[in-house]
């Protein structure tokens, strides 16, 4: 009796781990970008995006245009602050009127993920007289109850 307790105590425990690891696989988050960017080589138009970590190390970022019209898929590198963010954001680094996409954190999390710098923001970086950065909060998407 005891055994299968035992068995049971731990089928639960692998199906709780589980179910978590896929909830942080579908994270997703939902936010509207007002101006045509760049996420590494790839030019995006404006609009609203989902965007979604992904892969067995988290490495992967997907960015999906909600009309299905543009998406990216890329891969980032671990970045960490010494806070919690208190938000969801994407934050672009910008260069006269280009926009680079740069880093996304997400509410609750102390890190975030980093995109690399393509040649041409290298490029727009040496350059740019005043460069800057443009943080846009995202959001949870909608759901239709």
């Amino acid at each position: 009796m005891k055994k299968r307790a035992l068995v049971m105590a731990a089928l639960m425990a692998l199906t709780a781990m589980a179910s978590t690891r896929v909830a942080q696989a579908q994270e997703l988050l939902v936010v509207n970008i007002p101006f045509d960017f760049l996420a590494g080589n790839r030019k995006l138009p404006a609009g609203e995006y989902s965007i979604k970590v992904a892969g067995p190390e988290r490495t992967l970022l997907l960015l999906d245009r909600q009309d299905a019209a543009a998406s990216a898929f890329m891969n980032t590198n671990s970045v960490a602050k010494t806070e919690m963010q208190t938000e969801s954001k994407m934050i672009f680094n910008r260069y006269g009127d280009r926009y680079f996409l740069s880093e996304v954190w997400t509410a609750g999390n102390s890190r975030g993920r980093r995109l690399l710098k393509s040649a041409r923001e290298n490029e727009m970086a040496q350059i740019a007289s005043e460069p800057s950065q443009v943080t846009l909060v995202a959001g949870l998407p909608r759901t239709n109850r």
